[in-house]
C-alpha cells in the first residue's frame, strides 16, 4: 500500500511517501517549485512522488475544521472553503481517502517514532496548530499520551515570530536570522522591556499581556537603529531561553523519562537547545522538526511504527558519484565549491548533498560566501567536521544534524565558521561512507584541515 503524508496549504509544504517497506521519499515543495518556503503543493513534486505509485490513502498533518474555528475566533474570518482539504487535494489530481491528525500529535509522532528511544518525554513548541501552541507528552511502547496543552493566543512561537517582524524580518520564515542577530546585541539593555510583554512565565503557564498574532510593530517604535535591532534580538533570545528552561523544568518534574524529544518550529533554536541537557540525559530533535516534518509525523501517528532516522537524505535524487576530486580541486583554487549530488536533504539544513562548501581557514571566505548567497554580512556559517576531530576543535553539544551551538576552540585557525560570540553550529560526520565523509577525508589528507564551511546551496 502506498500512503502519502502531507503538510501544506499554509507554509513550508511537504510530502512524504510510504510503502509497505517504510519511508521512501520526503521533500519540501520549495525544492521543486523554487519558491522559498512555498506553502502549497505543485505538479512537479506530485509527479516525482508518483514513481512509487498513486497514493491509496492521504494522512493530513492537522485538523482543518478545528483550525477554521480558531481562525474565526482570531478574527481571520470564516475560512472553511480555503481549509477544505479534499477539494484542495482534488485540485492537484489527488483523490485518495484522507485521514486527519491534530497538528501537535503530528509533531510528537514525527519526533518520537524517528528516535531510538523506547520511552521519552516529548515537548512540542511552535507558533500555533489548531488551538495548541505548546504540548507535553509521555511516549512509551503503548503510544503517545498528552499530559499538557497550552492554547492560543498564548504562544512562545507567535511571540518569537512577532519579535522577528519587529526587527525587520519575515515572520514564519526568518526567526533563525533573529537568533543570529542576538550575538551582536546587549541582552541586558532591553531585557526587562521584553520580559514585561509577558503576564507570567511560570513553568508551562506562559501568558502574554497582548495577542501578538498580528505582530508588535508598534512596540518601542522609537527604537530604529541597527544596534537597536541587535539589542531587541538579544533580549528576545535571552527571554526565550528563560521560558524554554521553565518548560523543560516542568516537563522533567512531571514526566518519568530521562529522554527528551523536542519538536515544533522552536526546536530549530540551536542556540537554546543545549539547555535541554541540563534536565535530560539524552535529547532527540528530528532533522526537520517544524511543520514540514509533520508530513512524516501524520503517517507515523497512525501506524505507530518506529523508524529511527540516522540521516536526512530523503529527497530528489541526482545520480552519480560524489565529486570528491573535482571539489578538492576547486576548493584549492578558489576556496569555494557547490555540490549537488545524491538524495536531497529533508529539512532546513544542508548536510553535504546540496551544499555550498568553503575553506574555513580564510578570513575573507565569510564575506565572499555571504555575497554569493546575497544575504546580510552578520550572518554566520556552520562547519562540517570529521567526527574524530570535533572534540579537538569544539566544546559543548554537537551532532550530525546541526541542532546545537558549541564553542569554537580554535577560532583564529577557522575564522569563517565561528560566530561573533565564538560559537559554531557544528555538523559532525561519522565513518558512514557518505559522499561528504569521503570529501572531508580527502580534504584533511590534502590540507590537514578536518572541516569545511557548509551552507545550503541557494540564495536568500
Amino acid at each position: 500500500m502506498i500512503s502519502w503524508g502531507i503538510s501544506a496549504n499554509s507554509h513550508d509544504a511537504s510530502l512524504a511517501v510510504f510503502s509497505k517497506d517504510g519511508l521512501e521519499f520526503a521533500s519540501h515543495s520549495e525544492r521543486f517549485s523554487g519558491v522559498k518556503n512555498d506553502g502549497h503543493l505543485n505538479k512537479e513534486l506530485i509527479d516525482y512522488a508518483k514513481q512509487w505509485g498513486d497514493p491509496e490513502r492521504i494522512y493530513w498533518y492537522e485538523r482543518p475544521f478545528i483550525k477554521t474555528i480558531r481562525q474565526l475566533r482570531a478574527g481571520q474570518g470564516w475560512n472553511y472553503k480555503e481549509n477544505n482539504i479534499k477539494r484542495y487535494l482534488n485540485s492537484y489530481g489527488i483523490n485518495a481517502p484522507i485521514s486527519y491528525t491534530s497538528h501537535h500529535h503530528s509533531h510528537a509522532a514525527a519526533g518520537f517514532y524517528t528516535s531510538t528511544f523506547d520511552n521519552a518525554t516529548v515537548v512540542c513548541i511552535d507558533s500555533i496548530g489548531e488551538f495548541e501552541t505548546l504540548t507535553v507528552w509521555e511516549a512509551t511502547s503503548r503510544g503517545l499520551k498528552k499530559i499538557y496543552s497550552q492554547h492560543y493566543p498564548n504562544s512562545v512561537g507567535l511571540w518569537y515570530s512577532a519579535m522577528s517582524q519587529r526587527v525587520g524580518l519575515k515572520p514564519n520564515q526568518d526567526e533563525y536570522i533573529l537568533m543570529g542577530m542576538a550575538a551582536y546585541g546587549n541582552p541586558k539593555r532591553l531585557y526587562d522591556d521584553v520580559y514585561n510583554m509577558f503576564e507570567r512565565i511560570d513553568g508551562v503557564d506562559i501568558r502574554y499581556k497582548d495577542n501578538l498574532h498580528r505582530g508588535c510593530l508598534r512596540w518601542k517604535k522609537h527604537l530604529t537603529t541597527q544596534q537597536d535591532m541587535f539589542d531587541i534580538a538579544a533580549a528576545t533570545q535571552k527571554t526565550y531561553e528563560f521560558a524554554f528552561e521553565q518548560i523543560l523544568q516542568w516537563a522533567k518534574k512531571n514526566t518519568k523519562s530521562n529522554n527528551l524529544v523536542l519538536m515544533g518550529g522552536c526546536a530549530l533554536n540551536c542556540s537554546a537547545n543545549h539547555l535541554a541537557y541540563k534536565y535530560f540525559d539524552d535529547v532527540w530533535i528530528m532533522p526537520n522538526p517544524g511543520d514540514a516534518g509533520s508530513a512524516i509525523g501524520a503517517v507515523l501517528a497512525h501506524t505507530k511504527k518506529h523508524m529511527p532516522m540516522d540521516h536526512a537524505f530523503l529527497g530528489y535524487n541526482i545520480e552519480g558519484d560524489y565529486p570528491v576530486e573535482e571539489a578538492i580541486s576547486e576548493l584549492k583554487t578558489t576556496g569555494i565549491v557547490g555540490v549537488a549530488n545524491g538524495k536531497a536533504e529533508f529539512g532546513p539544513r544542508a548536510f553535504g548533498n546540496r551544499s555550498l562548501l568553503a575553506d574555513p581557514r580564510s578570513t575573507d571566505i565569510k564575506r565572499r560566501v555571504n555575497d554569493i548567497k546575497q544575504r546580510q554580512q552578520f550572518r554566520p556559517f556552520s562547519p562540517v567536521v570529521l567526527y574524530e576531530h570535533a572534540g579537538d576543535n569544539f566544546e559543548g553539544c554537537y551532532n550530525k544534524f546541526m541542532q546545537f551551538t558549541s564553542t569554537c576552540i580554535n577560532r583564529k585557525l577557522y575564522p569563517a565558521i565561528a560566530h561573533v560570540d565564538g560559537t559554531s553550529r557544528v555538523q559532525v560526520v561519522h565513518k558512514d561512507g557518505s559522499g561528504i565523509r569521503k570529501l572531508l577525508e580527502a580534504w584533511y589528507e590534502a590540507t590537514g584541515c578536518p572541516m569545511l564551511l557548509n551552507t545550503s546551496l541557494n540564495i536568500k
